[in-house]
């Protein structure tokens, strides 16, 4: 045990406490890339291409697609040769405890925190609006002040508030159930993301693709740094971790399998919606639909905006999926409270902290505007990335021997560039987005050092905080403190 913030926790000692998980090992191969697609396939196509074409990139987002993708693919190496040599629930959060200490730690935990909370409120925004498409084509008009949040001129979100606390119900209820129901929207939106492509290919304008570069050479990267957002979804894979029967070949499966499958799909739904309409026409949270609907295709657009529906809900289904496993290994750590890390004895499921996520994630997708949200969840994600990459090349040297079933090609370069240019997206984004991340940095910095610090498995055992407030005992032994 040790006092100092950059405390390490063993990965052979990582790997025990997996062998205690009470969670259910029931995830195949096929089951990982299903997980996989369901999150990355949604919200990015969907919803954030038209805002990603319209204020920052213009058509120039087809190039902004591939710079992500390439950018996720290097990040997708990394947490593969991770996830094969620390099978463990937590993700980017777990490796970075045993290859940098406990403080990196935990501020990647809580970036993991933020990426997943306010993308699951996106993901909730865009099945709101799809939603809205397809009432309307019913001839049904929901009020706007129950359709937008406060800083829209509306009330809440009505239908994403409500969405939230239905995905968090169903992915309490059991891994197996969830699985089963993922895989079946998963098939309903790869058949409508191939509708979208033939159907739209014979109604493109080229004409629509010029200017090509509206916001010139910088608008590229702005709108890969905010349409990177899409292809976080294959973290969900590493989140699987414990409930994966195999773990140490099947992760990077999923991992690797869904993000290039996904990648694919995406360069040609962009290369398709931008020659529809005009790329400033595309600023609305259901631009797929609308694209289609402009051009005349007012059936296929019917169709998308139902498959849309689908689709967005496998993605907030995996991401609330991963959040729960991420707080379930922060808790297991002790730098969370021990109700995030109860499993329910017969869902087998971290059910309390699923039932906290949904009602956090209806909040957010009821009342913050979608912007906003998406270039959160951006910054999050991206500084995971960058951590992965660093424990990747520490554990390298630290533990040059340790099991690695699956190990980054061209290693020390792929890991490096993967470092080097999530950081530089992390630049491209707007100030304001640095600025509030840099509020949520400072508060997650308080919450460690007034919490977890003294609560940590890896505390002296006779550390005592110097303050009232922390007059309960510091180091419970973790089985008492998830009984």
């Amino acid at each position: 045990m040790s006092a100092s913030i950059w405390r390490k926790k063993p990965v052979e000692r990582l790997i025990a406490e997996k062998e205690e998980s009470r969670l259910a090992r029931s995830l195949g191969p096929l089951d990982l890339i299903a997980l996989g697609i369901g999150a990355i396939i949604g919200t990015g196509i969907f919803v954030l291409t038209g805002v990603a074409a319209a204020l920052y990139a213009g058509p120039a987002l087809i190039v902004s697609v591939i710079v992500s993708g390439v950018v996720a693919g290097l990040a997708a190496l990394t947490y593969a040769e991770m996830a094969s040599m620390i099978p463990v629930s937590g993700s980017a959060y777990t490796y970075t405890f045993a290859a940098l200490g406990e403080f990196p730690a935990w501020i990647v935990g809580w970036n993991i925190i933020l990426g997943y909370l306010v993308a699951a409120g996106a993901v909730a925004m865009g099945w709101g609006a799809y939603f809205g498409e397809l009432l309307r084509s019913l001839g049904v008009e929901l009020p706007p002040a129950l359709t937008h949040p406060p800083a829209q001129g509306g009330v809440i979100n009505l239908p994403a508030a409500l969405f939230s606390l239905a995905v968090a119900g169903l992915v309490t209820a059991g891994t197996r159930e969830s699985a089963a129901v993922n895989k079946l929207v998963v098939l309903v939106k790869l058949a409508v993301v191939v509708l979208f492509v033939l159907v739209g290919a014979w109604h493109v304008d080229p004409a629509n693709w010029r200017p090509f570069l509206p916001y010139g050479y910088a608008g590229i990267m702005s709108g890969a740094a905010i349409i990177f957002f899409a292809y976080i979804g294959f973290d969900a894979v590493a989140t699987a971790a414990e409930e994966a029967r195999r773990p140490g070949r099947d992760l990077p499966v999923g991992i690797i399998g869904s993000l290039a499958i996904c990648t694919l799909l995406y360069v040609m739904v962009t290369v398709v919606l931008t020659g529809l309409v005009p790329y400033y026409r595309l600023d609305v949270a259901s631009p797929v639909a609308t694209a289609l609907l402009a051009a005349g295709v007012t059936w296929a657009g019917s169709l998308v905006a139902l498959g849309a529906l689908a689709g967005i809900t496998s993605v907030l289904l995996a991401v609330i999926y991963a959040q729960s496993r991420v707080f379930l290994a922060m808790s297991r750590d002790g730098l969370l409270p021990p109700w995030f890390g109860r499993v329910h004895p017969r869902l087998r499921t971290p059910y309390l902290n699923t039932i906290f996520i949904g009602g956090v994630v209806a909040l957010v997708a009821g009342l913050v505007p979608l912007e906003v949200v998406a270039q959160m969840a951006n910054i999050g994600t991206l500084t995971a990335f960058v951590m992965v990459a660093a424990g990747v090349m520490i554990l390298r040297r630290t533990k040059p021997d340790a099991p690695r079933p699956f190990k980054v090609p061209f290693y020390p370069y792929l890991p490096l560039l993967s470092l080097l240019f999530s950081l530089y997206l992390i630049l491209s984004l707007p100030r304001v987005t640095l600025m509030r991340f840099l509020v949520w940095m400072v508060l997650g910095v308080l919450v460690y050092f007034l919490y977890g610090y003294w609560r940590s498995d890896l505390a002296p055992g006779d550390q005592r905080p110097r303050w009232r407030f922390f007059a309960s005992p510091v180091a419970k032994p973790r089985r008492e403190r998830n009984e």
